[in-house]
Parts: structure tokens; C-alpha cells; sequence
């Protein structure tokens, strides 16, 4: 796990706009990862180990579908969040995730890794706070649940969107600084939506950070995140049976 010379949270700002628009620049490959997803040969280090992905901010499922291709070709079970585009939290955002995690926990009889992309990653840790038992890990990527929720730019269309204050979303909030479980935090330098520091984090809100070389979008589909994730998996697995 890397440590980071990133902006401290506290001072953090949003991405510059060169940054911001790079991201454009990849949409190209995200909608070929979307429509015609791409497996790269990687050893199989899955034992079967249930993987759950949460997509980002006005995405749904098929916005992570190349994450999980990869994954399931190498030997994890990948499963959809099923529950449409991510159009912000709503006061029954963590019960109607409850069902979905509880469910694939109860079928798979065991708990289940959650990826979280963006805002995706603020509903998993939310959700890991208050039903640990059903998670294996939390693995957010590219995730502001550090510092402000100002540093980052998408919180004005996230507040046109949602219809609510980007700092006072109508979900209960659980006090604790981090989920009960193994918890890991995917950032990048080059991402243009979200201030990295912010996504990285401090050592109280996580058990690790990776550093990924991917824009914000990257980190839905890009070999570098996906390995990154598979990484975080198996030492999230070693830490719950040490």
C-alpha cells in the first residue's frame, strides 16, 4: 500500500480543469469497455470469492461490466448491484442495498467484497458501517469520503441531480471514521472529477491505499484498477483469517 504526497484533505481542492477534461478524453474506451468488454489473461487467484460492484454518480451496472468480466475470469463470482443508475443517496439507499447485499451473502454463504466507483464507494462504506457482518471488505475507487464534499467537480450537478445538499444527504449516517471490516482506497493523480487526497484518505479512515494510474472514469474498467482490486481482495481475505 502506497503512501502519497497528495494535497492534505484539509486544503484540498477540485481537480484543475485540465485534469477535468482529460477525463473526456477516455469516454471513447469506457463505452467500448461498456458494450464489448475486454478479459485480459491474468493468473486465477480467486477461490470464488463474491464481489459486489456499486457504480459511480448517474452510472448503473453496465458501467462496470469490464471490471467484472475480469474479475470472474479470474476466479471471483462478480455480481451487479441492481439497483438502476446511481442517481444519488435517497433516505432508502441503505435498505434496498441491504437487500441486495444480504441476499448474495445468504446465496453465496459468505460475505461479500464491495467495489465501490465514485459515489458508489460512499454508499459501500456506509452500508459496511451498519451490516458488517455481510461484508468481506470495503474497496472504494476514486471515492471523496475523506475532507470536504466540496472538493470535487461534481457536486453541483450531484445537488441538480439528487435534489438535496451535497453535505446533507438524507441517509443515517453511522459515527464511526470506517467500516468494521478490511477497508482499501483506490485513488489517482490524474483524476479529473475528484480531489485525490480526498480519495485517498487518512490512515483512520482506511487499512490501506492504492495509488492507480487511471483518470476518474479509468477506474471503472482499467487493467491497472481492476488489479488493484483483485490485490485488495485477497489481502482483505488474509487479514480476516490471520
Amino acid at each position: 500500500m502506497t503512501r502519497s504526497t497528495a494535497q492534505p484533505m484539509s486544503t484540498a481542492a477540485p481537480p484543475p480543469l485540465a485534469l477535468l477534461l482529460a477525463e473526456m478524453g477516455v469516454l471513447r474506451d469506457w463505452v467500448r469497455a461498456r458494450v464489448a468488454p475486454a478479459v485480459e489473461a491474468r493468473p486465477a487467484l480467486g477461490q470464488g470469492e463474491p464481489v459486489l460492484t456499486l457504480p459511480g454518480f448517474l452510472a448503473g451496472d453496465t458501467s462496470m461490466r469490464q471490471m467484472r468480466a475480469n474479475l470472474n475470469a479470474s476466479g471471483f463470482r462478480a455480481k451487479r448491484w441492481k439497483q438502476g443508475a446511481n442517481l444519488g443517496a435517497r433516505a432508502d439507499t441503505i435498505s434496498r442495498l441491504h437487500n441486495r447485499v444480504r441476499h448474495a451473502a445468504d446465496r453465496e454463504g459468505r460475505p461479500v467484497h464491495l467495489v465501490g466507483w465514485s459515489l458508489g464507494g460512499l454508499f459501500a462504506r456506509e452500508y459496511a458501517k451498519h451490516h458488517p457482518d455481510n461484508v468481506a471488505s470495503v474497496i472504494t475507487m476514486g471515492s471523496p469520503f475523506s475532507g470536504s464534499l466540496r472538493a470535487n467537480n461534481a457536486w453541483r450537478l450531484y445537488q441538480l441531480v439528487a435534489g438535496h445538499d451535497v453535505e446533507a444527504p438524507p441517509v443515517p449516517f453511522h459515527p464511526a471514521p470506517k467500516p468494521a471490516v478490511p477497508t482499501f482506497a483506490l485513488w489517482s493523480a490524474r483524476d479529473g472529477v475528484v480531489a485525490p487526497a480526498c480519495a485517498m484518505g487518512s490512515d483512520a479512515d482506511r487499512d490501506g491505499a492504492i495509488e492507480v494510474d487511471c483518470t476518474h472514469i479509468g477506474f471503472a474498467y482499467a487493467p491497472q484498477a481492476i488489479d488493484a482490486v483483485i490485490a485488495c481482495v485477497k489481502q482483505a481475505e488474509a487479514m480476516r483469517g490471520a
